[in-house]
């Protein structure tokens, strides 16, 4: 009797074990890659007089990125730097603005190195179909000289999010 009780608890363990394995949400990470192009609309540099070079800027930053799926979306991006001789440590907020009024949201800490710069994100938020988005995004661009005129840098480049949505 002991073993015919057993086999029926056990049996019950493995049903409840399937339906709850079997009932989780399968989630599969999806990628959006891109190239994109920034210009400055906006920049406040502050000298440092500890070392020659030395700065710390806010920039405004305008631009647009183009997915391999055809997508085309703007962007605007806020980011603070701390700069010697145009190298250093900088924060990034990046709002992608899709044309059916989708945005995905991420921030970057990075390192800039003379004309080059590269960073890892995490994306913070998502709208629209977008919506409760959690991942990362990397990217490199490469800045392009100041012309007369212009109020800051411009730069061009590409970059990658890898993200998971929610199941609807």
């Amino acid at each position: 009797m002991t073993t015919k009780k057993s086999i029926a608890i056990l049996f019950g363990i493995l049903v409840i074990s399937a339906w709850v394995l079997g009932s989780a949400i399968q989630v599969r990470a999806e990628t959006l890659n891109y190239k994109g192009y920034t210009w400055t609309v906006k920049l406040e540099r502050v000298p440092i007089s500890d070392v020659e070079g030395h700065t710390v800027s806010l920039l405004l930053q305008k631009g647009f990125s183009v997915f391999e799926n055809g997508e085309v979306a703007t962007n605007t991006s806020v980011v603070t730097s701390d700069l010697i001789n145009l190298s250093g440590p900088f924060m990034l907020y990046v709002t992608i603005n899709f044309q059916d009024g989708s945005t995905i949201v991420y921030k970057s800490r990075g390192t800039r190195g003379g004309s080059a710069v590269g960073w890892t994100s995490e994306i913070i938020k998502g709208t629209g179909r977008f919506e409760g988005i959690k991942g990362t995004q990397s990217g490199k661009y490469k800045y392009l000289p100041v012309e007369t005129g212009e109020v800051g840098p411009k730069s061009y480049g590409e970059g990658t999010l890898t993200y998971t949505l929610p199941k609807k």
